[in-house]
């Protein structure tokens, strides 16, 4: 049905997508769940159509569509693989547009074409095994030795960190006491300093989550994103955005549940009659689609605001972002009991999307760091905002 915050192009791009998950990625979802398989080669097809970084522009390898249009392609990848959309909002969002802000005109050339294109897999190496929602107390030091910088530290559950061939990593460039006002980013190459470790996930499995050890790294000024120690707000910027692309994983995989359930209940019978003709399931399933356009509603209005520079949509990209994840928990929940022994079963998509859902709470900052930011909002009003 149509909807008012997309438009035309907004919904071709969704039949896209659905139609390349639904010959690529059905075929290896459940392999990638079960052997934690990282699919290389289909992010490089992700790449190729454009839906791995949506939101670079034609000249970096990109389609350049807007922030609403980025949300679209997430939310559909999520529906069939909520571990490709969760890997597909984190590169978008969080590396691509950082590069695009605060980038300089060789680090645009050199690396987003590569990233793009799925030559290159990028990470985002932020939190630490000391500081999650506390990202002003990181501990990675990068010390400014003759003209090089050398970096130290360690970085935790970091998305397709086991495959990276770069790192934005986050690292401090003052004395502790000074926080958020000492953090710089910089682009880290894979190199002999990095060391790897997998970890195993509960769910989001096949993203090569990994802690990351940098022993001496070597970079230059050159590689430094933006200017030394604004790194903070670099990642405050591309969080919020990172809000929406999550939130759009969180409608994709609750879409997901509602197909499998929906069609469940079409074909089971008990008691001598199709579960669809039941009224608790007809009002679970009732419950399950208002939650789900609740959701639409509220990341597409915040992907609306940004892409008219209006700064509300820092509210409602938190707003988004702690509704989507409960009601995905919440809905996954519900899909598993309505398929009851099948859902509890590996061969169901809901049993999947149960265990991936849960990190939505966590993620780009967790429900409590959302309640914050609305709680903050609400008593001195909207922070200062890039557009």
């Amino acid at each position: 049905m149509p909807d008012p915050l997309l438009t035309e192009e907004h919904q071709l791009i969704r039949g896209s997508v659905r139609e390349f998950a639904e010959r690529y990625i059905v075929p290896v979802a459940r392999r990638m769940d079960l052997e934690d398989y990282y699919p290389r080669d289909l992010i490089k097809d992700l790449g190729k159509q454009g839906f791995l970084t949506p939101s670079a522009p034609p000249e970096y390898g990109g389609p350049g569509i807007d922030l609403r249009g980025s949300a679209v392609v997430v939310e559909e990848l999520s529906r069939y693989s909520p571990t490709l959309g969760f890997i597909t909002e984190i590169v978008n969002d969080n590396i691509v547009y950082a590069l695009l802000r605060y980038g300089n005109n060789r680090q645009r050339e050199e690396i987003l074409p590569k990233v793009a294109s799925g030559e290159w897999v990028a990470s985002y190496a932020l939190t630490e095994p000391c500081c999650g929602s506390d990202a002003a107390a990181i501990e990675t030091r990068a010390e400014k030795r003759g003209g090089e910088w050398i970096i130290n530290g360690r970085k935790i559950w970091i998305t397709q960190g086991a495959y990276a061939d770069i790192y934005l990593l986050f690292a401090r460039t003052g004395p502790r006491e000074a926080r958020h006002r000492a953090i710089t980013a910089f682009l880290v190459r894979r190199n002999d300093c990095v060391e790897v470790s997998r970890l195993e996930m509960m769910g989001m499995r096949g993203a090569g989550e990994a802690e990351i050890k940098f022993n001496d790294c070597v970079v230059s000024d050159d590689d430094v994103l933006g200017n030394v120690n604004e790194g903070f707000r670099i990642a405050m910027v591309t969080l919020d955005l990172a809000r929406i692309g999550i939130s759009a994983v969180a409608l994709g995989l609750s879409q997901g549940v509602l197909d499998e359930a929906l069609e469940w209940a079409k074909t089971r019978t008990a008691f001598g009659k199709p579960l669809i003709d039941w009224e608790w399931i007809q009002f679970q399933l009732a419950d399950i689609k208002a939650r789900l356009e609740i959701g639409r509603t509220v990341t597409y209005k915040a992907a609306w605001l940004y892409d008219n520079k209006d700064p509300s949509f820092v509210l409602y990209a938190s707003i988004a972002k702690l509704y989507t994840a409960q009601m995905a928990v919440d809905i996954a929940r519900d899909g598993v009991q309505i398929l009851g022994g099948f859902g509890y079963s590996k061969e169901s998509f809901s049993e999947r999307a149960y265990r991936d859902a849960k990190v939505l709470e966590i993620a780009e900052g967790t429900n409590e760091i959302q309640k914050m930011v609305i709680h903050k909002i609400l008593m001195r009003g909207l922070p200062e905002v890039e557009l």
